[in-house]
């Protein structure tokens, strides 16, 4: 696992930068999602309408509690059996959860990853956005070296190696328990 000075980073978030990380099947893009500025940077980056939403990278539930409401104790199991993993869920969103996180949506996507770089920013630094990082409908990006002639001195990239899944997260309605994706 590569180490990357997490001072600097909480700063460059802070200040409302971007990084490109990898996950588990491509690079991904992400920022403070508390940050209107970072969040809209991203969507110019991959030419994304607002109105699809993001999704949050985080270590546990605890981290979005305040974007989302009130979970049952048979929703808390499933996610419990896929998480950490590549699996996202929908999860209705409370009045705090910003309108650039979920757009169009009343739900927020949110996902506790397995992969360990992945994992360890979400511990260290709190939720991310987590989307991948390429142009919307491009080939999703492989490598640090692909990410960094890509977005160049737009976005820290750092260091790592991508998961060994060839697709990206599942997709579930927490509620209905429909799978949207994968």
């Amino acid at each position: 696992m590569h180490r990357v000075n997490l001072t600097a980073l909480r700063a460059h978030l802070k200040r409302g930068g971007v990084i490109a990380y990898p996950t588990e099947s491509c690079y991904g893009l992400g920022c403070d999602p508390r940050n209107r500025a970072a969040v809209q940077k991203i969507l110019r980056l991959k030419h994304r309408p607002w109105t699809k939403g993001l999704i949050l990278a985080a270590a546990n539930l605890q981290q979005v509690a305040r974007f989302i409401l009130p979970i049952s104790a048979a929703e808390r199991a499933t996610l419990d059996q896929h998480w950490p993993g590549p699996y996202t869920f929908l999860v209705p969103a409370s009045s705090h959860a910003p309108k650039l996180l979920t757009g169009k949506h009343k739900s927020l996507a949110v996902r506790v990853s397995a992969h360990p770089e992945l994992a360890r920013l979400t511990r260290a630094l709190g939720p991310l956005v987590s989307t991948s990082a390429n142009v919307s409908g491009a080939k999703p990006i492989k490598t640090y070296a692909e990410a960094q002639r890509a977005f160049g001195q737009q976005v820290w990239v750092l260091p790592g190696r991508i998961g060994k899944r060839k697709t990206p997260s599942v997709i579930i309605d927490l509620q209905s328990g429909k799978k949207l994706r994968g």
